[in-house]
């Protein structure tokens, strides 16, 4: 017998619970969409992607994905329309990978008009698309800023040739600048990705990233330990022993470096991994999953979260492609949330925070922990006085796992 996907098998209506429905009303509400396709596949990647030459097959294509993805955001609406206010309005759109710059810019076009069309954007909404800088130009950029986009999240990781390498990126390092530029020139904003602590890599390497990207002069820098994980090429290379694991205190000595030249630079931290220029460059999107708010994820493997329904759509193109294409939902399995669950992923998430999370949202237990975490310098001790709310000083957000276990008694 075939092993069940850990969940439950969702619906083929993709019908959901008229209580998590109810959550709806009047909240905000995001739009995830994932574009599954890479030119290769990094080694260090866990993501649900697919190179070109293991797909071909009708309907698993690049040329036919936008078709899916439209289906996909029908249903949605039918789906969500349900809820007693009606469709929500879109505040965020987000499409990642993969690349999902591999899809032709009037695609990327069509799938945000739909989106549009069917539920609505909200005045202002932040409409973002990750971006490999070889595979975006100014032609490529100005077609999404004229179909409505605001920002591109450009993937640089590093500006060091053999840290590329060992990472398996592919992109030339020259067109990081180019593809900023582009984009500047066009009126997007801008954030720049980076990755440190890849084999390899010394402090003097990530310096010179780090000078590179603040260079260019972004509106907003990602900044991401490396994590090697089970299943991918890196992890095997690390069993194997061709590779060492990232080590804690080199990765912690990279972060304190970053924090501090981006400081200097006039970028302010307001997640544990995220630096802005100001309030309105920060990424609303990703706020949004830290605070707990609902969101719809198109595309094959694409996660989605409402009123405490989790679900999962089936991975492979092929079979998102054709379960869209019939009419069915494309979600494999979903989870529902207890009220355990999602008290512990709000502390897990909302302390990642520069804002922080109020104390009287926390358990007995956790409010008795803030002392003792404030004189382990974890937590910032005036702000927890002051504005009853737990801010990780900069010690605590090298040790954020700590401080979890401690506010959720684990």
């Amino acid at each position: 017998m075939p092993q069940m996907p850990d969940g439950i098998p969702a619906p083929d209506d993709g019908a959901l619970p008229s209580a998590a429905l109810a959550t709806l009303a009047g909240g905000a509400f995001g739009l995830y969409v994932h574009v599954p396709f890479c030119v290769t596949r990094c080694g260090y990647c866990d993501f649900n992607t697919y190179t070109l030459t293991e797909l071909g097959e009708p309907g698993a294509s690049v040329s036919t994905y936008a078709d899916a993805a439209l289906r996909e955001l029908d249903l949605a609406a039918r789906e969500l329309g349900e809820a007693p206010g009606g469709v929500p309005v879109i505040e965020t759109v987000f499409i990642g990978g993969g690349t999902p710059t591999m899809v032709p810019a009037d695609d990327l076009v069509r799938i945000l008009a739909r989106a549009r069309d069917v539920f609505g954007l909200a005045e202002g909404c932040e409409i973002t698309t990750e971006a490999n800088p070889d595979s975006v130009d100014e032609t490529y950029l100005r077609t999404l800023a004229d179909g409505g986009f605001t920002r591109v999240s450009i993937g640089m990781q590093s500006a060091v040739p053999h840290v590329l390498a060992t990472l398996e990126r592919t992109h030339d390092p020259a067109n990081v600048e180019r593809a900023v530029r582009a984009a500047k020139d066009v009126a997007l904003q801008v954030s720049i990705d980076l990755i440190y602590g890849a084999p390899g890599e010394s402090l003097d390497d990530w310096r010179t990233s780090l000078d590179a990207a603040i260079a260019l002069e972004p509106d907003h820098i990602s900044a991401y330990a490396l994590v090697v994980e089970e299943g991918t090429k890196m992890g095997a290379q690390v069993r194997r022993g061709e590779l060492p694991l990232p080590d804690d205190d080199d990765e912690a000595d990279k972060y304190e470096l970053a924090d501090a030249l981006l400081a200097d630079a006039g970028y302010d931290w307001y997640e544990v991994s995220n630096w802005a220029r100001s309030p309105q460059t920060q990424c609303r999107h990703n706020l949004a999953y830290w605070r707990d708010e609902p969101w719809w994820g198109v595309g094959p493997g694409a996660h989605s979260h409402v009123g405490g329904v989790r679900w999962w759509n089936v991975k492979h193109p092929r079979a998102y492609a054709q379960r869209v294409n019939a009419g069915l939902s494309p979600a494999l399995a979903r989870e529902l949330l207890d009220e355990r669950q999602r008290y512990e992923e709000r502390v897990l998430l909302q302390v990642r925070l520069a804002e922080g999370l109020p104390l009287d949202m926390l358990e007995d237990d956790g409010r008795r922990a803030v002392a003792g975490l404030v004189a382990s310098g974890l937590i910032d001790g005036p702000s927890a006085v002051r504005d009853k709310r737990v801010r990780l000083t900069l010690r605590g957000r090298l040790l954020t796992d700590t401080v979890v276990r401690a506010l959720l008694a684990i």
